[in-house]
């Protein structure tokens, strides 16, 4: 009956908008936070074939904990599952031993086969308080490069050229600067590339800083015959200094395994602007979410009650609700009930265009007579950065940031490090 066919088309379009719409929300979710997506309309297709996928994103063991700047990348695995596909926490632990090259101006240094076993052991149970166990493979890239032979790496290195190459800007910049590239550096690109050959990635994931070497897996992959991957680049994170790249040998990182306290009194002390960046590429919350959180900001709520939110939320997913409560509970006894002081001396010192030792910031600012005394107390136990115990006498203030520090019971002072000559 005409009634039935009509009944039966606009059953059809029905169904054709909600999996439209379910389509956009996908892409929409995916697209939070990145910075690249390479080729959307691929990705488009391959959401709307419905068809699970592989999600590759590649971690190097250059040291054995992970911070929040590598869980930018984690959280979009996160997503990806949410959606139904399948994640790939790769350890280049055979890469690892080569040594990335990029945004290098000299060779790096590659890690012993120890060092990056050491420094991979203590992956796994990081990265499960973001990543769903049952929908995660942790892989280790020397399961396949391990067993290629020196003929296979040849034919592999056959499939590149150097002219392809010498288009990566560091390589381009140190080969005009008449400075060395060695060739097991061309190796690199080569081998992150296969990577993606001998998992089938449908998608990998990556920093700004790898999209070169994940151009290099897509091109991999039209060679042996398999779909190109989807090429996604975020973001890097700044660190708490709101300037530089989140990273542990400058001191302004937070660790994924750093206790409740001191996560929750670093996040307390990033910039009332760079708490946005970390709400868009951390959090959970929706971004309509967000959007009211920042327009209550803008009708005068105070900010730091917003970034209560943000510290409770990141320290909630690695330690637990308590624990964020707890340290919530700990902060605002420490800043806002007397136990450290609202006036304090304010110190300016120039970074000498780098990242100052802690020993010499502690002598520099005049909480202590002498870097031995600093280190002794450091090693003590008795020096604090914004709220959170310093116990690595190597720590390194970058320039750039401004921090309360705690020496003891009594002394502090807000020091500020800026770039500039001594």
């Amino acid at each position: 009956m005409p009634e039935d066919r009509a009944y039966g088309s606009l059953a059809a379009l029905y169904r054709l908008m909600l999996l439209m719409g379910a389509m956009t929300d996908a892409l929409q979710l995916i697209k939070r936070g990145t910075d690249e997506i390479l080729l959307e309309s691929d990705l488009a297709e391959r959401l709307k074939a419905g068809k699970p996928m592989r999600i590759k994103a590649g971690f190097d063991p250059t040291a054995p904990d992970l911070h929040l700047g590598h869980t930018v990348l984690i959280n979009k695995l996160h997503h990806f599952q949410e959606l139904g596909h399948e994640a790939v926490f790769l350890i280049g632990d055979f890469t690892g031993m080569i040594g990335d090259p990029t945004g290098k101006n000299a060779t790096r240094p590659p890690l012993t086969r120890e060092e990056v076993i050491e420094n991979a052991q203590t992956y796994e149970e990081q990265i499960f308080k973001i990543l769903e166990p049952e929908k995660t493979l942790v892989m280790f890239n020397s399961s396949w490069m391990g067993e290629m032979r020196a003929a296979d790496l040849i034919q592999l290195a056959a499939k590149h050229t150097v002219a392809r190459m010498l288009e990566r800007d560091d390589f381009q910049k140190r080969y005009r600067a008449g400075q060395p590239i060695a060739i097991h550096e061309f190796l690199y690109p080569l081998v992150q590339g296969y990577d993606s050959v001998a998992i089938k990635a449908g998608v990998e994931l990556g920093g700004t800083d790898q999209k070169f070497n994940m151009l290099v897996g897509r091109e991999l992959q039209k060679h042996y015959g398999q779909p190109p991957q989807v090429v996604i680049t975020v973001p890097i994170l700044e660190g708490t200094d709101g300037v530089n790249k989140m990273s542990k040998s400058l001191g302004n990182y937070i660790g994924i395994n750093e206790a409740p306290e001191e996560q929750f009194g670093k996040l307390m002390s990033i910039s009332d602007e760079l708490m946005w960046r970390y709400f868009e590429l951390l959090s959970f919350k929706r971004t309509e979410v967000i959007a009211a959180l920042r327009k209550s900001v803008e009708e005068g709520a105070n900010p730091r009650d917003i970034k209560f939110e943000l510290a409770k939320e990141i320290v909630g997913r690695f330690h637990g609700k308590r624990a964020a409560n707890d340290a919530m509970r700990g902060f605002i006894a420490r800043f806002q009930h007397g136990e450290i002081p609202e006036n304090m001396p304010e110190v300016t010192l120039a970074g000498g265009g780098g990242a100052i030792p802690i020993p010499r910031l502690l002598k520099e600012a005049g909480l202590t007579k002498s870097t031995s005394e600093a280190m002794r107390l450091i090693k003590q136990g008795g020096v604090r950065i914004d709220g959170a115990r310093a116990a690595d006498p190597g720590l390194e203030i970058a320039p750039g940031s401004t921090h309360v520090v705690q020496v003891g019971k009594r002394r502090f002072a807000r020091v500020s490090v800026e770039p500039g000559e001594l």
